[in-house]
This record gives C-alpha cells, sequence and structure tokens, in this order.
C-alpha cells in the first residue's frame, strides 16, 4: 500500500456511471485523493484490485453480476491487507455486519454528508476502521431481541443469496450472478429456508422486509 507516499490512490466500484463521475469529483476536490480505476461490477472490481493495487475500494453493494459482498470477499481472499469502503444505500446495521464480516475496513451509507465520504476514504486508508455514525450507534444499541437470531445465523453467501431470492430473482438468475449452478443455488435456497424456518420464497420476502433488509 502506498498511502502514505503522496495521493490515495482509489478504485470506485458502482455500476452507475453519472454516479461514479460525480463520486470522483468529490473524492479528488481536495487534491488529496486520486480515483485511478474504476469498475461496474464485483469481476472488474477484482480485476482491477489485481491490476492497480490501489490503496484503498470504495465499493457499493449493489452490482449487476457479482454482489460486492462477493467480491470484497474474494479482494480480501488474495490481499488480507485490502481496505475496503462501502459506500452504500443499505442503511440496516445487517448489511455493515455483513460488509465488515466479509473484510471491508469501513461502511458509510449514501445518505451521508458529502464529505464524510472523503473523510472516510481518509481513514480507511490510513488503516483505521470507519462506521457510518448513524450505523455505529445502532450497531451499539441494538436490543437482543431486535434482530431475528436464525438471520444473523446465514453465513455471507447464504445471505447473499437470501437477499437475491427476497428480492424476486430465480434460482437461474442468482446462478448466473454469482457464477453458481441453478442446482447449487436451489440446494443453498433449500438451507436458508429451513434456518429461517419458513417454505415458500413468499415468507422469505415478508422475513426481510420485517427485518429491515429490503424495502416494502
Amino acid at each position: 500500500m502506498t498511502a502514505n507516499k503522496g495521493r490515495i490512490r482509489a478504485l470506485l466500484v458502482d455500476d452507475h456511471p453519472v454516479v461514479r463521475a460525480g463520486y470522483k469529483l468529490l473524492l479528488e476536490q481536495g487534491g488529496e485523493i486520486e480515483v485511478i480505476a474504476e469498475a461496474d461490477s464485483g469481476e472488474a472490481a477484482c480485476r482491477h484490485y489485481v491490476d492497480h493495487e490501489p490503496d484503498i475500494v470504495i465499493m457499493d453493494l449493489s452490482l449487476r453480476g457479482m454482489s460486492g459482498l462477493e467480491a470484497i470477499r474474494r479482494i480480501v481472499s488474495r490481499d488480507a491487507n485490502a481496505r475496503i469502503l462501502v459506500f452504500s444505500m443499505h442503511e440496516d446495521t445487517m448489511f455493515a455486519e455483513r460488509a465488515i464480516s466479509a473484510g471491508a475496513r469501513g461502511y458509510l451509507t449514501k445518505s451521508s454528508a458529502p464529505h464524510a465520504l472523503v473523510d472516510a476514504a481518509k481513514e480507511v486508508a490510513g488503516g483505521r476502521l470507519y462506521l457510518d455514525q448513524d450505523i455505529a450507534r445502532r450497531l451499539a444499541f441494538q436490543s437482543a431481541g431486535g434482530r431475528s437470531a436464525a438471520l444473523e445465523a446465514l453465513s455471507t453467501r447464504e445471505f447473499e443469496i437470501f437477499c437475491l431470492l427476497a428480492s424476486g430473482e430465480t434460482s437461474v438468475e442468482i446462478g448466473k450472478r454469482l457464477s453458481l449452478s441453478a442446482k447449487t443455488v436451489a440446494n443453498y435456497s433449500t438451507q436458508i429456508k429451513a434456518k429461517l424456518g419458513v417454505s415458500t420464497t413468499a415468507e422469505l420476502t415478508r422475513l426481510a422486509i420485517r427485518h429491515g433488509v429490503l424495502e416494502p
């Protein structure tokens, strides 16, 4: 990593070109951060990480193809010192927990003030953990009964597939996204439903909405 030598070199990952352009302007306006590469998918993020060796990756979770969670996992499995900041629309604490569990060093929601993105990038690039203040507060004071223990027991891969199933994607569509066979996804679906004590995808969707994982 070269964050202490000149400007912080960032890889920006978001699947909307206009959004990336806005974030790039915001990140670079102070002169301390340089966006050296951009990616519009998890697959591209993994390739660019290897090619450019950035000081920090700033990544959305909702991407076409491979999800941000899977991209984080793959990058960290390759480089345990990778510094990844998640910048996401998801304000539920479970997404922050999953991202940090996958290996991210920071989590910031897109509803934050513009300067927070720059501050968070500097913190994570400097080797420090950064959590959105509201997320951190809710994590600290979250009541023991406020979250389904079964939902927390899902593995990172199971949680990822749970979200996709709850949002209405089929096993075939999920398989294409995650480079898995439809049969493997179907097996995961069976395991997930068993863990959560539900029998249909509609029940999965209701559960996701109830716990704030999916917008109604």
